[in-house]
Parts: structure tokens; sequence; C-alpha cells
């Protein structure tokens, strides 16, 4: 393990921990060569476990990692190699996950899950278009970073894989038990997009109920259920998101983006929605008014060009704009 203080490779002063889990340590550095702050996760021997495949597999991580650049993913800067640790130097994220914020202040307001249900939208896409596809595969309030300007990052991709459509079946059954989609146990086909889509339905139901699907029942009841108050539409959301079936979710983040962005219009109060119908008729009746006049204008030009003295052309005209005009009464009736 890293010393407070010391300095590795000649120029990371480690300065405190920040974080740790089974296999490692996040501490937070500065790189005195350019000033600048960043966090090291230190990787290191334990027990019994290869630690040559897992450093394998971390190295997957970081290869991923440097191929892509997102606002709301981090940036590797540098790998050290060692004999019993494995260093990871990325860019230092001020906040907090949205797991400390659940844990400190219980449901959070719908208007903020919404941005960042569009933030995570957002970003996820992104992951699903590249060649090949990255499918996360933990998305959860812990693997979430809040920043202090209100900007999401998405953290811990030691689940992601990328995608390969000749596969029937992930290689492995990786996930968080409540947060995982049931593809992700094996049986149903490999992981996809929409394996993410429920992982993000799952992590917006944590967050505006304050009850974690972790823990028991293991359900993800209807979320008026648990506050009435919270909105129909957004219970509507979070069900398609964490339907069993992947046929019957959403089937893209841009699907999901629309449904999102088009919720406030969706979602009008009622006494907006009183006034849509009349609205929507008065734009009507403008629109055929303007029809109407665009008309009126056509014919008069069409009755200026056949200017002629025969009887019988004039007879023809006359009964041509008089058929117009009976068609614009009836449009406007």
């Amino acid at each position: 393990m890293l010393e407070i203080g010391s300095v590795v490779d000649e120029k990371y002063r480690i300065l405190c921990e920040i974080g740790r889990g089974g296999m490692s340590i996040v501490y937070m550095a500065v790189n005195e060569r350019i000033n600048r702050t960043c966090a090291i996760k230190e990787v290191y021997r334990h027990g019994g476990v290869d630690f040559d495949e897992i450093k394998k597999g971390f190295m997957i991580e970081i290869e991923m990692l440097r191929r892509l650049s997102h606002a709301h993913l981090p940036n590797i800067n540098d790998v050290i190699d060692k004999e019993d640790t494995f260093l990871i130097v990325m860019d230092y994220i001020e906040g907090n996950t949205l797991d400390k914020s659940l844990q400190e202040f219980g449901p959070q307001p719908q208007e903020l899950v919404f941005d960042w249900a569009k933030q995570l939208c957002n970003v996820l896409g992104y992951l699903h278009t590249r060649k090949p596809p990255i499918i996360y595969r933990d998305v959860k309030p812990s693997n979430i970073m809040l920043k202090p300007d209100g900007n999401l990052i998405l953290i811990d991709f030691g689940t992601a894989r990328e995608f390969k459509e000749e596969n029937l079946a992930d290689t492995t059954c990786l996930g968080t038990l409540g947060y995982a989609a049931p593809e992700q146990f094996g049986g149903r086909g490999q992981t996809d997009a929409r394996t993410d889509i429920y992982g993000l339905g799952a992590t917006l139901y944590h967050l505006v109920t304050g009850k974690n699907p972790c823990e028991p029942p293991y359900e993800l009841l209807p979320i008026r259920k648990i506050n009435p108050a919270l909105s129909a539409r957004l219970q509507k959301i979070i069900q398609k998101c964490t339907n069993n079936d992947p046929d019957d979710r959403y089937q893209s983040c841009e699907e999901l983006m629309y449904e999102l962005e088009h919720y406030v219009f969706l979602n009008l109060p009622r006494k907006i929605n009183f006034y849509r119908k009349p609205l929507n008729i008065l734009i009507s009746i403008i629109k055929s008014r303007k029809r109407n006049n665009d008309a009126e204008k056509e014919n008069s030009a069409i009755s200026n060009s056949f200017v002629t003295d025969d009887p019988k052309i004039i007879k023809y005209n006359a009964n041509l704009i008089k058929m117009q005009h009976d068609d614009s009464a009836n449009m406007e009736l």
C-alpha cells in the first residue's frame, strides 16, 4: 500500500486516501511536475487471488477508456505497473457518488433526477454507438459521481464489455443484484444496450423513492405507490426501462432520450391542458383563412390572365372561379 506523503514515479505525491474496495485503494495525489490534482487507484496482490488475471482485467478496462472521450467519462492519464501493485492514474473528480447523496439526503427531487437521467442517457448512448458497442452493465448510484456543477461522471468500468453480435451469451455473469437486468445472470442471451437501460431505470427508481432495489423486498414497485406525489409519466418511464423482457423496454438510449426530453410537454398541468384544444382550433382557423386568402389571390391572377371577348371562354372562366370560391367556403365551414 502507498504511504501518505510518498512520491510515486518521481512525480505523483500521495495526499490522502479517498476510497477503498476489496482489492484496491484510491488516493488523492498531485502531479508535482504540472501542479495538477489526480486520483491514483492502487490494485494490490491479495490472498490467493490470481493477481495477474486481475491486472489483465484492469488493462482491458484501461484500454477501453483510453479509446473514449466524453464529458461524462473519466480520463486515464497514466499506468504504473509494479511487481505487487498496479497503479492507474486518473483525473480527480471532485464531488460524491449519488449513493452518498441518497444516504445523506434520502430521495432526490424528481426534477433533478430527470436532468441526471438525460445525462446518463447521453453517455450510455455514446458507449452503445461505439464500434463495437460498449455495454456498461453496472449502472447504479455508487458508480455515478455528482460534481459540484451538477454534472455526472460514470465511473468504474470493471464490468463493461464490448458487444459481439456473433456471441450467443456473455462469458461471465456480472452486475449488481437489484440493478442488473435478468439477462445478466445467464440463460437469456447476451447483454446489449437494453441491459444498461434496465440498470438506468433501476437507478432512477432508487433516486426518486429512496428504496434500494438491492434490499428486501427485491422488487421495483410502481413509484407512486411509494410516493403518490411523484410523476405518473416518470412511473411509466421507469416501468418500461425495467421490464423483464428486453423487447418490452426502450430499445435504445435515443428512444429513451426522446421520451425524457418531451416529458415537459407530455406532463403539462391540467389547467394548461384545458386550453390546449381551443388553442389548436384557433391555429387551424388561422391556417384555413391564410389558405383562403392565398386562393383568392390566385383566382384574381387567373381571372386577369384570361382577358378575352369570346363569350364561351368568359362563361368557362366565371364557372371556374365560382367553383374555387365554393371550395374555399366549404373549407372555412
